[in-house]
């Protein structure tokens, strides 16, 4: 039976690419210390969202280049997240909403984000990064 990675290769979404190193430990490491920043509270709320999903989505892409595999689609590294880290639905769509969110501002100049979203969208980080962490790096 077909990985449910290896179909998005068939199709196009993803691309085989052995996992290299250095690259793997620059985004655990970016990862970590931008989650890290994203829980001062003294920053901006907007900062610290913008930190929390550059986190999120630097510890998913590392799963996934560790994993094997290269997107050229910053939302298909969290779609990846259950066959990558086993994550559930929950992470992967907070994960999702937040992209949104990144992209309405990134390409429309508007971010409008309450504190309890930047708190679960932490939360959502850090289950991606213990996640990771509980598996081989």
């Amino acid at each position: 039976m077909t990985s449910p990675l290896e179909n998005l290769v068939e199709t196009g979404v993803l691309q085989k690419e052995p996992t290299n190193q250095r690259e793997y430990d620059g985004l655990v490491s970016s990862g970590i210390a931008r989650l890290s920043d994203s829980r001062n509270i003294d920053l901006t709320i907007e900062s610290r969202f913008d930190l929390a999903y550059n986190a999120a989505h630097a510890l998913s892409l590392a799963a996934l280049r560790r994993a094997g595999y290269r997107s050229n689609n910053r939302y298909t590294v969290f779609q990846a997240l259950p066959h990558t880290l086993g994550l559930g639905a929950d992470v992967w769509r907070m994960l999702s909403r937040a992209h949104q969110l990144r992209n309405e501002a990134e390409y429309e100049g508007y971010l409008e984000v309450e504190e309890s979203f930047v708190r679960d969208l932490i939360v959502a980080a850090e289950a991606v990064e213990a996640a990771l962490a509980t598996t081989l790096r």
